[in-house]
């Protein structure tokens, strides 16, 4: 079995202009006090994240409420580039789960296929599935839809292809986001 880690280091990750970025504090040290204890600051849109309905659809179903067979199966990473267009992704639109490598951006054009595809999640490599200037259109197309963005992917060095993904959520209550550690995953050629 072959792994690929596809999460950003969290407290060195992108973060998307505006949103706090991560850090942590050494509340005990072993030297001090016998153990170590960290203290965590971040917003549950860095790293590599999922966004929950939430994020942009106000009555929309939170992180710990999305069904975690989502973030687990059979994926399809594709390498796009530019902007992603309804034609661009239509070899894509049976998949369940898509991964898109490349500097891309999703149209709204693009959304409105994925929305009315089977895809139910789909990820990028940058911070955000939408344009940095104007990420409310393709984000609400998406999530009302129940697809979920995986964001702040690391493809490089992934071959195209299919695998199975693994990208849980933490269990953050009400939240309308979550860092994950996301890993593909496939047999030995």
């Amino acid at each position: 079995m072959i792994f690929y880690d596809i999460t950003q280091e969290l407290f060195s990750s992108v973060v998307f202009p505006g949103d706090l970025a991560p850090s942590f504090e050494r509340d005990k040290t072993f030297a001090e006090d016998g153990y170590n204890l960290t203290n965590l600051s971040l917003s549950a849109h860095n790293g590599t994240h999922l966004d929950a309905p939430r994020h942009f659809v106000g009555d929309g179903a939170a992180i710990d409420e999305i069904p975690l067979g989502l973030c687990f199966g059979d994926c399809v990473v594709a390498e796009l580039s530019g902007g992603v267009t309804a034609e661009s992704l239509a070899p894509y639109l049976r998949e369940t789960r898509l991964l898109l490598r490349g500097d891309i951006t999703v149209t709204e054009d693009a959304a409105r296929a994925v929305a009315s595809s089977e895809i139910r999640l789909l990820g990028v490599e940058s911070q955000s599935v939408a344009p940095p200037d104007a990420p409310a259109a393709v984000h609400v197309i998406l999530l009302s839809a129940g697809v979920i963005p995986l964001e702040g992917l690391r493809l490089a060095g992934v071959p195209e292809g299919r695998y199975t993904l693994a990208a849980f959520p933490l269990k953050l209550a009400g939240s309308d986001g979550s860092p994950v550690r996301a890993v593909l995953m496939r047999e030995d050629a």
